[in-house]
């Protein structure tokens, strides 16, 4: 175990640990809006999104002043060909926090959202926008790439929704999805022909299960709520990609558990949501029916994750601690 008291040693939590937020606040909403349909007490829902947003501050304050003392270790990751993507996590969650601090105080909120928006617009130009320029290695292309163009334009559709922005989440919903069919084909032929991934790597396919799950979420944040078919549609491939999730649990499984797995959450915990909302629409079939085994099943997976995670905290195997001494080694050679 580390020596938490060490003052040579560093708290160097790399971006993928806002991961663990997606899931947790993502599942905050879905019992939020379970509330509204059952005659349940909001507390869980509130419960969660609280502890979302105090994981996103930790994570913010850990990982922005490890942005001003050791730059070179940040700009590192930014420029890593497969890190990189899950810097975005930190403009993404922001947006989530947003969408939690609605119903509890909106000026803040529309505070929050501005600078989501803002970071998330430009951190895509820059790191998206710079693969563009023919030097990004094959084995690099994982669904990692959704996040920065597909994850945060849908998230931010969801936020306007919130925020009653419906125009302006149309564009956003619009930039997401034609960003996914474009990336889609890509990754995919990688997954198929370009090699196994390696086992660090290979809980990232966990964020294919992400895209038409929230996307139908955004798709309904902006048109009212309307069970559409464009609603049923995104769902279906959704339930698709869950499939094959189970399918390769086995090869998951074949690592220890790690923050990594919190890849999975956030398509799972939109799941939940985009259930409920179908199943609601109407008093049978097949979307009534499956509607509260789903949200049982989320509840689940987000409940183990949670656990597990609390239990690697405890272990003291969570935090990664890095010496000072090697960070500034590492920036003097930067």
């Amino acid at each position: 175990m580390h020596n938490r008291n060490n003052p040579q040693q560093v708290l160097n939590l790399p971006a993928g640990y806002f991961g663990m937020v997606l899931g947790t606040i993502g599942m905050g909403f879905a019992w939020r809006y379970a509330s509204t349909l059952w005659p349940v007490s909001p507390w869980p829902g509130e419960i969660l999104v609280t502890l979302a947003v105090v994981m996103w501050f930790l994570l913010s304050v850990a990982y922005l002043s490890r942005a001003l003392r050791f730059p070179q270790s940040v700009l590192a990751e930014m420029r890593h060909p497969v890190m990189s993507s899950f810097v975005s996590l930190f403009p993404a969650t922001t947006l989530l926090v947003a969408i939690g601090f609605v119903p509890w105080y909106r000026p803040l909120s529309l505070g929050l959202f501005g600078v989501g928006v803002v970071v998330q617009l430009g951190y895509a130009a820059w790191q998206s926008a710079g693969l563009w320029r023919g030097k990004h290695p094959q084995e690099a292309t994982t669904p990692g790439l959704y996040l920065p163009t597909v994850a945060n334009n849908f998230i931010s559709a969801m936020a306007c929704g919130a925020l009653g922005f419906h125009d302006a989440g149309l564009v956003f919903l619009g930039a997401g999805v034609f960003s996914w069919l474009s990336l889609e084909p890509v990754i995919l032929q990688r997954l198929r022909s370009a090699g196994e991934l390696p086992g660090a790597l290979r809980t990232s396919l966990g964020i294919q299960l992400a895209p038409a799950l929230v996307a139908c979420s955004a798709w309904l944040s902006v048109n009212g709520g309307q069970a559409d078919t464009f609603a049923k549609m995104l769902f279906g491939y959704g339930l698709l990609q869950l499939l094959f999730m189970l399918r390769l649990l086995p090869w998951y499984l074949s690592q220890p558990f790690n923050a990594s797995f919190w890849s999975f959450s956030f398509g799972v915990s939109a799941l939940a949501t985009t259930g409920l909302h179908l199943g609601q629409s109407s008093a049978s079939g097949f979307f009534h029916a499956i509607a509260v085994p789903l949200f049982i099943f989320t509840n689940g997976i987000i409940a183990l994750l949670l656990v597990r995670t609390f239990v690697l905290l405890m272990q003291g195997k969570l935090l990664i601690r890095t010496d000072i001494a090697t960070l500034k080694h590492a920036e003097e050679k930067e």
